[in-house]
């Protein structure tokens, strides 16, 4: 079976610095991710936890660990929405992150890929729904617009 990734890209005039920054930052990642705080100490094999408050009531939206980072330039974790009561919350179903920046003319290139959808449970649903919304492009472009704030 032949993986299914979902990878999208774009260039942000900023520094790399300021991208990693809009990333790894808590108080910026609410700013582009539906509310919510990116907390992790960003030390491999650590948390990360995307919290927000919903209806009134902190909650954890989504959760994975940290796989590896190179600060300013890779990160790598895995995912999973706890909140999906369909799919069972074991390794075997969250699916790995990744975030490249490098150098690009005007600013950085930030890709962002997600999968192995072909490994997980429901994969080809969750892809076909992924794909169908767009994968990240549409928080890329928040993530260009907080990133590229002055």
């Amino acid at each position: 079976m032949s993986q299914k990734i979902i990878r999208n890209e774009i260039i942000i005039n900023a520094p790399a610095e300021r991208v990693w920054k809009t990333l790894t930052d808590a108080e910026e990642t609410k700013k582009y991710m539906y509310g919510c705080g990116a907390i992790s100490d960003w030390e491999p094999g650590s948390a990360l936890l995307w919290k927000g408050v919903f209806d009134g009531q902190e909650l954890v939206a989504v959760k994975g660990t940290v796989v590896d980072i190179v600060p300013g330039s890779y990160l790598a974790y895995t995912t999973f929405d706890p909140n999906n009561t369909a799919i069972a919350d074991i390794p075997e179903n969250y699916l790995t992150v990744t975030y490249t920046l490098s150098e690009a003319p005007g600013g950085t290139l930030l890709v962002v890929t997600q999968g192995d959808y072909s490994a997980v449970a429901e994969g080809d649903k969750r892809y076909n729904d992924a794909v169908n919304a767009g994968g990240w492009s549409s928080i890329l472009s928040e993530i260009k617009k907080v990133a590229e704030e002055v």
